[in-house]
């Protein structure tokens, strides 16, 4: 089966300690992310790195219930160290403005035209732009991997209630290990 990696918002805002949006993660998060981009880009598989992006100087709806973030061009939207798009034979970039990497990009049609059948959801939040992502690609038609420890929230409880969530009607939720045979 053909897979893609999906990496969800592992950016500054997120993950340094003077990221706006910025909270203690687990230490094996980052490493847990690496070693899975590090694993796809050896066996050839499609890395996505989705990126949570607003424009400067405009409004945007999401902000009707969260603060503003991720701006463009600033320090909080680059990518955290090591993380986004080095040039590897096989990834592509995607930005978002909502939870969801599916919602409002191209990243459905994409995937399809690779004849990607399974995504492979890390990054961040688990209960917020994960659980978004999962779902939206579930309904889509993809099968769903999410790596839960690969995931981070700062709500420990919304990320364990998400995690049930996806495993009982959306896909499957293992850890780093299985998520690299999965890639191959």
């Amino acid at each position: 089966m053909n897979a893609a990696l999906v990496v969800i918002d592992m950016q500054n805002g997120f993950l340094h300690p003077g990221g706006e949006n910025y909270f203690p993660h687990p230490g094996e998060l980052v490493d847990n992310c690496l070693q899975l981009i590090e694993h796809a880009d050896t066996t050839g598989a499609l890395i996505v790195h989705v990126a949570d992006r607003h424009r400067p100087g405009f409004g945007d709806f999401e902000w009707r219930r969260l603060p503003e973030h991720c701006i463009g061009g600033g320090s909080n939207a680059a990518y955290f160290d090591g993380f986004g798009p080095k040039s590897r034979n096989r990834e592509i970039e995607i930005i978002k403005r909502r939870f969801s990497a599916f919602f409002a990009t191209d990243l459905a049609l994409f995937l399809q035209e690779q004849s990607i059948e399974k995504v492979i959801i890390c990054g961040v939040k688990t209960n917020v732009c994960i659980r978004a992502t999962a779902q939206d690609a579930f309904a889509t038609g993809f099968d769903v991997i999410v790596v839960e420890d690969a995931t981070s929230s700062n709500r420990g409880h919304l990320a364990a209630a998400s995690l049930e969530d996806i495993e009982r009607y959306m896909g499957q939720v293992v850890d780093t290990c299985r998520a690299k045979e999965m890639l191959g």
